[in-house]
């Protein structure tokens, strides 16, 4: 392998348009040329090479960024901007972000976003186990039965949930750590018990907590957070 080149791949990620996996998507639809001739899945780019996706050329970014935002409710982690509620639009940033991850549009909390293509698949990786706490708000009273038919594990989208915890916080609200992301997937294991969910908070993804922040508010992460990131990262892939 040529030092002096990158994969193509890793090049568009860094570019800060999207992550590694949907840069395979762009190579494979026929998106994506190098030096002007249409680019495979395993090209890898050189120094002097031009990149071009979509006709456009490619240009690597200056600086990462690593943004974390309270999301209000009623915006869409998409990165769409046909969509009105999109996010990109609501963060209005200098730089091209995109989410890590998501939230549906009723929910709040903590959400992640970057230029950065390389961490996403990291931190968002089901193996890794990494954690992700929820505060939830239900319509019926919370029963011990409740607790612990969520934390066992819910018959949802052709599998079951993996165990997490589950903890009683009032008689209407829970708190629970997860470390998978399937779709809805809160909403839908509570809807199994039939419960509704009033009110869902993210509070926390791994060791990041957004104490602070109201909601539409955003900051950058910290050195100290963004180095225990990285840190957990490369133990969680070791």
């Amino acid at each position: 392998m040529n030092e002096d080149s990158i994969s193509l791949n890793k090049y568009i990620s860094q570019t800060g348009i999207c992550s590694r996996r949907e840069a395979d998507k762009m190579i494979e639809a026929g998106r994506v040329k190098i030096n002007d001739a249409v680019a495979v899945k395993g090209n890898r780019v050189f120094e002097n090479d031009k990149v071009l996706v979509d006709e456009k050329p490619l240009k690597l970014k200056k600086n990462n960024v690593y943004i974390l935002l309270n999301k209000p409710p009623g915006i869409t982690c998409t990165t769409d901007l046909k969509d009105p509620s999109n996010i990109i639009d609501f963060m209005d940033h200098p730089e091209r972000i995109f989410p890590i991850g998501r939230l549906d549009k009723p929910s709040s909390g903590l959400i992640l976003l970057t230029n950065d293509g390389d961490i996403v698949n990291d931190i968002l990786r089901e193996e890794y186990d990494h954690e992700k706490e929820y505060l939830v708000r239900v319509n019926n009273k919370i029963t011990p039965e409740f607790i612990e038919k969520m934390s066992a594990g819910i018959p949802m989208l052709g599998t079951v949930t993996k165990k997490c915890r589950v903890i009683k916080k009032s008689d209407y609200e829970f708190k629970i750590i997860l470390t998978q992301g399937l779709n809805r997937q809160i909403r839908r294991m509570c809807e199994y018990m039939d419960y509704k969910v009033v009110n869902l908070k993210r509070t926390r993804i791994m060791h990041i907590k957004f104490a602070g922040l109201s909601p539409g508010e955003w900051r950058d992460l910290t050195e100290a957070e963004l180095a225990t990131l990285r840190k957990k990262i490369k133990i969680s892939k070791a």
